[in-house]
């Protein structure tokens, strides 16, 4: 095979060992291997790259092995060029499986251009990256909480999730909190109703008359601190993302134009795809690296439904989110192709259609730097010809049994 890169690496990651092959031109034409095994301390890393760049390493290719290959990635991305590797892309020869051995593979590959890099997002990107996948795992154990408050409320009768629907509104909160205090008679705690909730206040002291008891006191007492420490929690992540995205805070508008986008959900998108859309260099590609295009399975002339390939979980869960408000846009593109699809494939694949379109969008944006133009609820009848959409309601009522007279209607004079 053609040798595409004349000195590259290949290193085998592990949690505390590094193994590095590296393949250079020898002395009478061959190809020379050298391998050693280093530590993944900071210091060892060191070493590592100070051996790479003696060998004249031009290019160093290493598995993407959990998070343990990032220390090793921002050791060396300063010094050389580094590619992440799919693991998947990687199947060694059967029955050949050593450390020494996977990373004379990888250099192999990587020296006649067989892979091909993932996605690495630049420092910044990846400080923002960290700090919105936090707040959405902190936002995530929030909802959790706030269910195992209802668990708890429902053990012991209260019925308080019947009748009101935020169980950490204000109203709610001053109930819990008296019922925490020792208050368990059941109008008396339908005083503390606000708002429109004081028409409701027979029904909110019937749903509080229950069992409530101390045990039931001390959690509800501790779901209450816990939640009130996730909201500070979570309004000190975002207050840090706001000033981590301010580099990028011309992009965040654009893309909170896409209905379903809200400033949170533009802040995670970046997080997630940076804003250098050169990387992946086509909407497709981007769409296909996300794992929200279909599959391809063709055997024997014969194409069988090919599910989405795996993508990442942190974008699909974010581009989810905002396909489930798209769909509630009225008058939009987006929630005319969710309705118009999930009657015929069904809802989850209409949310992950949704979903790709929502993200070939924000491609198309952060590359030209224009806001998102909206097609119309309509779209799907305009895009073919008057003539022709006739004809296919025209034959839609001749199977139910009618018949139809189409005239052009004459100008109003």
């Amino acid at each position: 095979m053609e040798t595409m890169v004349e000195r590259c690496a290949g290193l085998d990651v592990h949690k505390d060992t590094v193994v590095a092959c590296v393949r250079r031109p020898g002395p009478k034409g061959q190809r020379e291997v050298e391998l050693r095994e280093f530590g993944t301390k900071t210091g060892e890393l060191l070493d590592l790259r100070d051996w790479l760049v003696e060998q004249g390493v031009t290019l160093v290719g290493m598995e993407a092995t959990g998070v343990y290959w990032k220390p090793v990635y921002y050791v060396l991305e300063d010094a050389l060029e580094c590619w992440l590797l799919n693991a998947r892309h990687l199947r060694n020869v059967p029955g050949r499986k050593t450390d020494m051995q996977d990373a004379a593979w990888i250099a192999q590959l990587v020296e006649h251009g067989l892979v091909r890099p993932s996605f690495v997002p630049p420092k910044p990107i990846r400080e923002l990256r960290n700090l919105t996948r936090y707040r959405k795992a902190q936002i995530e154990e929030r909802t959790r909480e706030s269910q195992r408050l209802d668990k708890i409320l429902q053990d012991a009768g209260i019925k308080l999730s019947s009748v009101v629907s935020d169980l950490r509104g204000k109203t709610s909160r001053d109930i819990l909190n008296a019922l925490v205090a020792g208050e368990m008679d059941g109008p008396q705690l339908a005083e503390l109703a606000r708002g429109q909730l004081r028409k409701k206040r027979p029904e909110l002291g019937a749903a509080l008359r229950g069992r409530f008891s101390g045990h039931h006191a001390l959690l509800v007492g501790e779901i209450l601190a816990k939640l009130d420490y996730l909201d500070e929690l979570v309004g000190r992540i975002s207050d840090e993302v706001g000033r981590a995205i301010a580099p990028f805070a011309e992009q965040v508008q654009l893309l909170d134009t896409i209905p379903g986008v809200d400033r949170r959900m533009a802040e995670a998108l970046i997080a997630e795809i940076g804003v250098d859309m050169s990387r992946f260099g086509s909407s497709a590609r981007l769409a296909s690296w996300a794992g929200l295009c279909p599959g391809q399975h063709e055997s024997a002339g014969r194409s069988r439904g090919g599910t989405t390939r795996k993508g990442s979980k942190w974008l699909r869960t974010h581009l989810t989110q905002a396909t489930k408000s798209a769909a509630r846009t009225k008058g939009s593109y987006l929630a005319a192709q969710y309705a118009r699809l999930r009657g015929r494939r069904g809802h989850a694949k209409a949310t992950i259609a949704v979903a790709h379109s929502i993200l070939v969008a924000a491609y198309h944006i952060l590359d030209r730097m224009e806001p998102y133009h909206d097609l119309g609820e309509d779209w799907f009848v305009r895009r073919h010809s008057p003539e022709q959409h006739a004809r296919r309601l025209v034959h839609q009522l001749a199977l139910l049994g009618y018949q139809v007279d189409v005239r052009e209607l004459e100008e109003v004079a």
